[in-house]
């Protein structure tokens, strides 16, 4: 190959590469400002809603030590209920094979917190956030209810739910520093890119199955 060509190619790809970087930033951004206007922070400001759809998360990372982005969502949950902001606590996790179940932990912890089991639903199936919100009003029944994560979670999420004629708002969990979630944050980024995709491409969940009664 010719020495003008390599360059075109090279140059090529460096424009390639950084057309993607700045529709991810722009991605980015425009997630965050569609969503703003449904995320709270604080317990007394936050509007009623019967059911609080819990994300699900790991409960242990690969060091074996506490993943403090399930410690914080699990604290969250229980303060929205203890406070009378939701009525039942819907649990929309992994559970995709017989050694992993993210809902069931959660179940657990939420319970060791005083929440009565009786009020709270789990979905196995919530593999990735648009099956947890889509799932949520198709089989769940539920078509306003307040999602329960992290800020930069909750934001994907409720665009999500705008998206699909879901009325959702969204409590954020404590975050994790920087230093220990900056992979995580890196990863947000792209999966606002995926997610736009999922919507142009009308991708469903995974599963459905039968509707569930949360009463």
């Amino acid at each position: 190959m010719k020495k003008p060509q390599k360059k075109k190619i090279f140059y090529s790809l460096i424009l390639l590469i950084f057309t993607v970087i700045i529709g991810v930033l722009i991605i980015d951004t425009y997630v965050s400002s569609s969503s703003s206007d449904k995320i709270y922070k604080e317990t007394n400001k936050i509007p009623h809603k019967r059911v609080g759809l819990l994300l699900g998360t790991s409960k242990f990372l690969s060091n074996h030590q506490i993943n403090l982005y399930y410690k914080y969502r699990i604290e969250a949950a229980a303060e929205l209920f203890k406070a009378g902001k939701i009525e039942f606590i819907l649990i929309s996790g992994d559970n995709g094979s017989k050694n992993y179940n993210e809902p069931k932990l959660m179940k657990e912890d939420l319970m060791n917190k005083g929440i009565p089991e009786e009020k709270i639903y789990l979905d196995y199936a919530g593999f990735r956030t648009l099956d947890s919100v889509l799932r949520a009003k198709k089989v769940f029944g539920q078509n306003s209810f307040t999602i329960i994560s992290q800020e930069f979670h909750n934001e994907r999420a409720v665009f999500l739910a705008k998206s699909f004629q879901i009325n959702a708002i969204a409590f954020n969990a404590k975050d994790v520093s920087i230093n220990d979630g900056l992979k995580t944050q890196l990863r947000e980024k792209l999966a606002r890119s995926k997610m736009i995709l999922d919507l142009i491409f009308n991708v469903e969940p995974k599963y459905l199955g039968k509707k569930i009664v949360i009463e």
